[in-house]
């Protein structure tokens, strides 16, 4: 069974020295990480990168950064509630540490999206895309084949363990030297691109690019997460992050139905219903009660749907804490491989499943979310071709000047190819929107006089 004790570690990746449990310290080690996280330039950056939906004009709809905070608020909850149940459990772990879960849990929120390219979910598409579609530059026969793999099926999830783990030119080991127990629960797919290729892991995707294995492994042993096979790198999940991905799905499920009403998607009809549908009128007649007396009170559609995903998010995060327990010898054997969402019952698992279906229709289909696919692709391709061949072939003033465009920080002084275009992924999927499109118009030489 795991262990709280390693789960909980409070050490950093990328120094030796232990840190001193001071329960009088303004800032407990876990709140520090949330700080590092919250100050960073990535994390900043996430305000100009896309959701769902497109960077907003006259209607204000979620960004990456709007939702990480909200993610973090969940989280947050989720965690307390869990820190309590253990206190009570009686789990041989000092109480200030088992306090710090919501916090640990909060931070592993607050970073979830920070490896996502630029354009949404069609930005790491695009990356994969155009690797799949480059056998002219013969990128396959250069490098090993679990690094091909990688670059194929490019994942943001291993670009945010990277991004946070990786020492990168002139910076400290340990990248952001954030605690073993926070980049636990942020370690959603705790495999390689090979494991899972070859039926390692019980993963949808992975989390760990072939450049941070050797990280991964320091990290999971700290920690005492269970290897899955003698074969391969893949490990179980640390228990915090089915809270992390619960906050998660949670939010952008529920969140994505209130930004579609407010761009004129979904009526407010439909959307009312589909949040009432959280509540089972017998086992919840007391809460749509008082949900209707606040209601009435309340005569603006917006403010309505408002209070109605506060008091879902709310049943949900309830409804999360409750699965969590049920499966819980399971999660600490390191068995559990499904989410908390995926396991709800009766009205909230029947409302997600309507919303679901609701969503690839009418939302992700939507005219406004398919333009802003094409135009990751187009965008992320073109700079991609661009700077993939510059490294490859850097023999002329056009190249060198463009591949003077890398931070210093990201440039690759190896002769290795992987490593190389990984440099490149680095600068790319860091971009935000607006900046991956000024640098794509600069290339193809198109004018232009504001960029908003």
């Amino acid at each position: 069974m795991l262990d709280w004790k390693l789960l909980l570690s409070h050490e950093r990746l990328g120094t030796q020295e232990k840190p001193i449990l001071r329960e009088d310290a303004a800032r407990s080690q876990f709140q520090r990480d949330y700080d590092r996280i919250i100050f960073s330039s990535p994390f900043r950056r996430l305000q100009n990168k896309t959701q769902v939906f497109p960077l907003p004009g006259s209607v204000f709809v979620h960004n990456r950064l709007t939702h990480s905070l909200e993610v973090a608020s969940v989280g947050r909850t989720l965690g307390n509630i869990i820190a309590k149940g253990l206190l009570q459990k009686n789990v041989d772990v000092h109480p200030f540490i088992l306090d710090s879960i919501g916090s640990i849990v909060s931070t592993a929120c607050l970073a979830h999206d920070l490896g996502n390219p630029p354009f949404g979910h069609s930005g790491e598409s695009a990356i994969s895309r155009y690797f799949t579609q480059t056998e002219s530059h013969n990128i396959q026969s250069l490098i090993a084949p679990e690094e091909y793999t990688d670059l194929i099926h490019f994942e943001g999830n291993a670009n945010a363990f990277r991004l946070l783990t990786h020492q990168f030119t002139g910076r400290r080991q340990g990248g952001f030297a954030l605690t073993y127990a926070t980049i636990g629960a942020l370690l959603k797919y705790p495999c390689t691109s090979t494991d899972l290729k070859n039926g390692n892991a019980p993963y949808e995707k992975y989390g760990i690019f072939q450049t941070e294995k050797d990280t991964f492994i320091q990290v999971a042993q700290k920690l005492g997460l269970r290897k899955l096979s003698n074969s391969g790198h893949a490990y179980c999940r640390h228990p915090l992050v089915f809270l992390m991905e619960a906050a998660d799905d949670i939010c952008y499920q529920i969140v994505d139905l209130e930004d579609a009403h407010r761009l004129g998607i979904i009526s407010g009809e439909v959307t009312k219903s589909l949040l009432f549908s959280f509540f089972d009128p017998q086992k919840d007649a007391e809460s749509l009660q008082e949900l209707q007396s606040l209601l009435s009170e309340v005569s603006d559609e917006n403010e309505q749907i408002v209070i109605l995903r506060s008091r879902t998010i709310n049943k949900l995060i309830e409804d999360c804490a409750l699965v969590f327990w049920e499966h819980y010898e399971d999660i600490m054997n390191g068995v559990f491989y499904s989410s908390l969402t995926k396991n709800l019952t009766g009205s909230s698992k029947h409302a997600l499943q309507e919303i679901s279906l609701l969503a690839t229709e009418k939302i992700y289909n939507s005219k406004e979310v398919v333009e802003i696919q094409i135009a990751g692709h187009r965008i992320l391709g073109e700079l991609l071709h661009e700077f993939v061949s510059a490294i490859r072939n850097n023999d002329s003033l056009y190249t060198t000047q463009l591949l003077r465009l890398l931070p210093t920080q990201l440039r690759c002084e190896s002769d290795n190819t992987y490593h190389q275009i990984m440099s490149v992924i680095d600068y790319i999927s860091g971009m935000t929107d607006v900046y991956a499109l000024e640098i794509y118009r600069k290339i193809k030489g198109i004018s232009f006089s504001v960029i908003r």
